[in-house]
């Protein structure tokens, strides 16, 4: 039986209580409904809700998973993975939950709901975990990185410090995605309300609770610390957020926080939902598309699966297709259900912040999953069709952030500057609400436009602006 008290009682630890934080961000007027009906969703359910409903989580339908630009119907995009990946990770928070409650002392007379509001928070935080990833994957995120650490950009990033120019030298998908969910465009607004999450969905989502530059002295290499979580922009929402809920700080020089935090324990399952479906699904793609050889494949998966030598199966299969579909379903349930056993093993250590690891890495096939990642990256990742999509896709991307940034920054306002500006949508500008914006929250604003075109629409208007193609007419 587990305690809720450390076994160190002095040793700082992060609570359940308040890590599952029902409150929004910013905090929102009640309606005042008449009815005597309890609420349909639960608080966490409404976060899932508000992500499916986002334009930003329906522009994932057209961004690329791993092939750019997919002919094919089967092949996975953002939207799809993000969909599979909730599945998977409500799945990884019931039952985490559950085993927690079952073996916890006094947990379940505190949080009687625990292994319900884990499911809720994990599924609405893996649907959003790639909401802010750019075009081109994460090719799409190397090539703005790339521009911006360019002689092209340096009139643009010399007005920058240090902090603001490494937040965009080492653009961060995760770090746009936080963003997306805690920002606004509207005339009428602050500015900072985004989709109105909850502080527990948004520490859940936060897999990277650090910015872009900390003092080498607070890194510990833990799998936290590997990206940032946040822009400069967004400094002041996350430490609203770890306040709320209890992050525990990681200290940097002199012993300050520099906005520096542990996870929030359900970013691990978030992590784990993510390797789980990318790992599996991808080579599964990779199958289906005839890039990873089949036969050596599939008896990879079924050695994963751990099976007695002689277990003889209730099926016969018509083709290799049908028995790779049964294979991924089977072994996804096993991966489920091995990693929210380690996950309520190390609750204890996460609490207090003294585990910061992938938890695929705790599993008994973690090997074959590694062979897996190998295959995929060389037959998959590496293939021609993907590599020349990806090359182009740096061009695409620079070429439309340096049009921008130029028109953005010409001091002439030159007739074609004006022209860009005007195709530019209003809440990308320093305009209204945003009209006394600095130099590096226009640039930011620029990204977040740049930065939220599906694949085509980047591809088209890039073709646009440089007269290689014209829109046809209305």
């Amino acid at each position: 039986m587990l305690h809720l008290t450390p076994p160190d009682e002095n040793a700082p630890a992060m609570r359940w209580a308040q890590l599952l934080s029902r409150r929004r961000y910013p905090e929102q007027p009640q309606l005042h409904v008449v009815t005597d009906a309890p609420p349909v969703r639960g608080a966490f359910v409404a976060d899932y809700d508000r992500v499916v409903f986002s334009s930003a989580f329906r522009r994932l339908q057209r961004k690329t998973q791993v092939m750019p630009l997919p002919e094919t119907d089967f092949v996975h995009t953002r939207l799809t993975h993000s969909l599979e990946t909730a599945c998977v990770g409500r799945s990884l928070g019931r039952l985490g939950g559950r085993l927690l409650l079952e073996e916890t002392e006094g947990l379940a007379a505190e949080l009687p709901h625990l292994d319900a509001d884990f499911g809720d928070i994990v599924a609405a935080a893996c649907l959003a975990h790639d909401i802010g990833n750019p075009p081109f994957g994460h090719s799409g995120e190397d090539a703005i990185s790339a521009y911006f650490r360019s002689p092209a950009a340096e009139p643009f990033v010399r007005m920058l410090n240090a902090a603001q120019r490494a937040d965009l030298q080492q653009f961060e998908g995760n770090a746009a995605g936080f963003r997306v969910l805690t920002h606004t465009y509207a005339a009428h607004s602050s500015g900072s309300a985004g989709l109105g999450l909850t502080y527990a969905t948004l520490g859940a989502f936060s897999k990277y609770p650090r910015p872009s530059v900390v003092a080498d002295s607070g890194l510990t290499e833990g799998t936290s610390e590997k990206k940032h979580g946040y822009f400069q922009t967004e400094a002041a929402r996350f430490q609203d957020v770890a306040r709320e809920l209890g992050l525990l700080p990681k200290p940097a020089d002199g012993g300050e926080t520099d906005g520096f935090y542990h996870r929030h324990p359900l970013a691990f399952l978030v992590e784990a939902a993510d390797d789980i479906c990318y790992r599996i699904i991808d080579f599964e793609d990779g199958l289906r598309l005839g890039l990873i050889p089949c036969q050596p494949g599939l008896a990879l998966l079924r050695d994963m699966l751990g099976d007695a030598p002689g277990r003889r199966g209730s099926v016969e299969w018509r083709d290799w297709r049908e028995e790779l579909g049964y294979l991924r379903a089977r072994l996804i349930n096993h991966l489920v259900q091995q990693t929210a056993r380690r996950f309520a093993d190390r609750a204890p250590e996460l609490l207090r912040g003294h585990f910061d690891a992938p938890l695929v890495q705790l599993l008994d096939c973690r090997e074959q999953l590694e062979e897996v990642h190998r295959l995929t990256v060389e037959h998959l990742y590496q293939s021609r069709p993907v590599l020349e999509i990806e090359a182009a896709g740096f061009e695409v991307l620079a070429g439309l952030l340096g049009a921008f940034l130029h028109a953005t920054f010409d001091p002439q306002a030159s007739p074609r500057s004006r022209k860009l500006l005007q195709l530019l949508p209003e809440q990308f500008r320093a305009a209204g609400a945003q009209a006394q914006a600095s130099a590096y929250e226009q640039i930011i604003l620029l990204t977040d436009y740049i930065g939220g075109l599906t694949d085509q629409n980047a591809l088209s208007l890039f073709r646009t602006i440089h007269g290689i193609d014209l829109p046809r007419g209305f």
